[in-house]
């Protein structure tokens, strides 16, 4: 009989296994993974960096960055949140730094820092792991959980978007929301911008025509669509919306969002009046990069050619620019998905079960996304700590 199984070998198990053993060094803590190798996504993502979180530290600000389980965590980042992210790796001698855009990486570089530290961590302290395990069957009983061939007082599930881990939660009397794939860029194989691959804009407005869903920040365009951390973060709001729409909608780009409609129209009637020999080409008074401001202006005349009517159609587009969206592409260094479980079936201050006592959950198995830059994994941190602190408090 085991005080502890926590099913999922993947960051929020891992760190649950850890913080339980923390909590309680007596509890016999056992950690389930089914395939052959631990922290798969840990190990693969930021480009094999690990972007292991990021440099917010005001919980206010830092829940909103996910679309869904923002109100849910705000009490769970007052308990652990990044700076005690940072804090629990550089004791155990993981040297981490800020980048730029607030991401934090180790300074190797390398997602075996952290691969290395945490499943030392977890054998210094005895969680007992054991891989390849096939669980056909989890059953509630008077004292505890019967997992497979495992007796167990506490279970957590941690088993990410595995529809297996949907399935048991349901089994156990929890209600599950549909996943649907989060964090992806927008396929538009009929763009007039494909030709300008590898352009970015350093600041655009992404809107979903027939929703209220729209997003500020960086864009880069691709040979396939739009890409970077605008289409990003749209996709992970409307995720909903856009899998309800087959991902075919209209995106609309105000490539000057900090201008008006009107305000871009009398800039434009100013330039003609100020240099009418010189062409609109020439005369790039927005500043946006030179090919993308060749194609989408797509004609050579002079200012004084232009008739009001055609300065008001163009001061239209720059402001409303429409483009029509087929189909999704992964974000080849993020898979999320949102979905999982019901968030009011869960207890944030413990995580457990409010239908199944004894049942804790970590990670993303819940109904909790976060947008592209450390924030999945501060959710996996953050929750796995929680769960496993808790169920091991409780024997």
């Amino acid at each position: 009989m085991y005080d502890l199984v926590v099913i999922g070998g993947g960051a929020a198990g891992i760190f649950a296994a850890i913080a339980a053993k923390q909590a309680n060094s007596d509890a016999k803590v056992a950690l389930l993974e089914k395939s052959a190798v631990l922290l798969a996504k840990v190990r693969v993502s930021g480009g094999g960096r690990c972007n292991v979180t990021h440099a917010c530290f005001d919980p206010s600000q830092l829940i909103q960055n996910y679309p869904r389980g923002s109100n849910e965590l705000r009490g769970p980042f007052h308990r652990f949140q990044p700076k005690d992210t940072i804090h629990w790796f550089e004791v155990r001698g993981v040297a981490l730094k800020t980048e730029s855009d607030g991401r934090i990486f180790p300074v190797s570089n390398s997602s075996e820092t952290i691969i290395d530290c945490l499943l030392s961590e977890a054998k210094k302290l005895g969680v007992e792991i054991f891989l390849r395990q096939r669980i056909e069957k989890i059953s509630k009983t008077e004292s505890g959980f019967e997992v497979g061939p495992f007796s167990t007082r506490r279970l957590i599930l941690a088993t990410g978007s595995s529809l297996e881990g949907h399935k048991w939660a349901e089994q156990l009397g929890h209600s599950i929301q549909p996943p649907v794939p989060s964090l992806f860029t927008f396929n538009v194989p009929t763009s007039p911008l494909q030709s300008l691959s590898g352009i970015s804009v350093d600041s655009v407005e992404l809107k979903l025509k027939g929703s209220s869903l729209s997003q500020k920040g960086p864009l880069l365009i691709t040979h396939f669509g739009f890409s970077g951390p605008a289409a990003l973060k749209l996709s992970a709001w409307g995720a909903r919306f856009l899998y309800e729409h087959a991902y075919k909608v209209e995106l609309m780009i105000n490539w000057l969002p900090e201008l008006t409609e009107p305000k871009i129209f009398e800039t434009l009637i100013q330039l003609k009046k100020s240099t009418p020999h010189k062409t609109l080409l020439s005369e790039n008074v927005f500043r946006l990069p030179k090919n993308l401001w060749k194609t989408l202006l797509s004609d050579e005349k002079r200012l004084n050619d232009y008739s009001l009517k055609e300065l008001q159609a163009f001061a239209h587009k720059l402001h409303s620019d429409i483009y029509q969206v087929e189909g999704k592409t992964t974000h080849k260094e993020e898979f999320v998905t949102c979905g999982g479980i019901t968030l009011k079936e869960v207890n944030f201050k413990t995580m457990e079960s409010k239908i199944c006592s004894g049942l804790f959950f970590a990670g993303e198995i819940l109904d909790i996304d976060g947008v592209t830059g450390g924030f999945n994994f501060q959710n996996a941190w953050t929750t796995g700590f929680i769960a496993g602190a808790s169920a091991s408090c409780f024997l």
